[in-house]
């Protein structure tokens, strides 16, 4: 029997890409990381099934996509609820569960969130590129297609292995609520200093929405404005989850796929621990920002990083 084994794309739905933990060092010659925007859900999808950080998922947006499964295999899903089931039998979220050979595996349309993690036993089979498998479309990196989603006809190859009827689910004291307010935790950056004492304080107290301009770059949001420091500023470095102010004074919080410089001002970034909120946060939703505590959060984040071995 082949050691090799493989799941075919029916119908890849809106946006489907291959993605691990992303590729790091190189945004001094303009390569963003990538990776999945929401990693706290990419981490428990492989964690469920006893993987490494970095085992290669399928970042599901917007659902829509169907698989063949060509044979038995134990996979999970995590994240965003998209309807899940495999040969029509809904599927649980944030847990394992074993498909065999002729099976199919379906995505619908979103209940909460907008992605949905797939991840597969020892994860799929991928080309590297500088580091990574993740597909990074501005880039034309990763994934199969020089960064760009799946098609439909695309085979994902993975390991053969012994395949857990018994299913492992993660407790429900862990799972997010995609559909609460979501409140963003800010660390200050330097140039914060620019902005007057009055933006500032309309900054923390306004509500703003998530607007429908929002993809793996970054999520732009309405409702709201915050005037910008009347100077110019050289482009710098962009920071994971910064929080940059254009002209027209409508904050946009930079993801993954970002540009790795910039020159718009910046109040600061998102707590790193806070993103993957945002990242399954629909348009319209609600949104608010409240200071943060640095060390308070820097201790958060390495019991997360340590709990999943980053």
């Amino acid at each position: 029997m082949s050691n090799i084994a493989s799941i075919s794309v029916v119908k890849p739905g809106q946006q489907t890409l291959l993605q691990d933990f992303g590729r790091f060092g190189l945004a001094h010659l303009g390569i963003t990381q990538g990776g999945p925007v929401d990693d706290y859900a990419f981490s428990w999808a492989n964690h469920l099934l006893g993987n490494s950080t970095s085992c290669p998922c399928l970042e599901i947006t917007l659902g829509q996509a169907e698989f063949a499964i060509n044979d038995d295999c134990e996979l999970a899903i995590a994240g965003g609820d998209l309807n899940a089931k495999l040969d029509g039998v809904p599927l649980t979220n944030w847990c394992t569960f074993a498909a065999k050979k002729g099976q199919t595996l379906t995505f619908g349309l979103p209940k909460n969130g907008l992605r949905s993690y797939l991840a597969i036993k020892h994860g799929f089979q991928a080309n590297y590129q500088l580091g990574s498998c993740s597909a990074v479309t501005r880039d034309q990196l990763g994934g199969l297609h020089k960064g760009e989603p799946l098609k439909a006809g695309d085979e994902l190859f993975f390991s053969a292995h012994e395949v857990r009827e018994k299913p492992i689910q993660m407790t429900f004291r862990f799972k997010p609520d995609y559909n609460l307010t979501l409140e963003l935790r800010v660390i200050e950056g330097y140039q914060v200093e620019d902005f007057s004492p009055a933006q500032l304080e309309r900054f923390y107290q306004q509500e703003f929405e998530v607007s429908q301009f929002v993809d793996r770059m970054g999520y732009r949001l309405c409702g709201g404005k915050v005037a910008p420091p009347n100077k110019e500023y050289l482009s710098e470095g962009i920071a994971l989850g910064s929080i940059q102010v254009p002209p027209n004074g409508e904050p946009i919080v930079l993801l993954n796929d970002r540009q790795t410089i910039g020159g718009y001002p910046k109040l600061g970034c998102v707590a790193r621990i806070d993103l993957p909120r945002l990242a399954q946060a629909k348009p319209g939703q609600k949104v608010r920002f409240v200071r943060g505590d640095l060390l308070g959060l820097q201790d958060v984040w390495c019991q997360w990083a340590k709990y999943f071995g980053y």
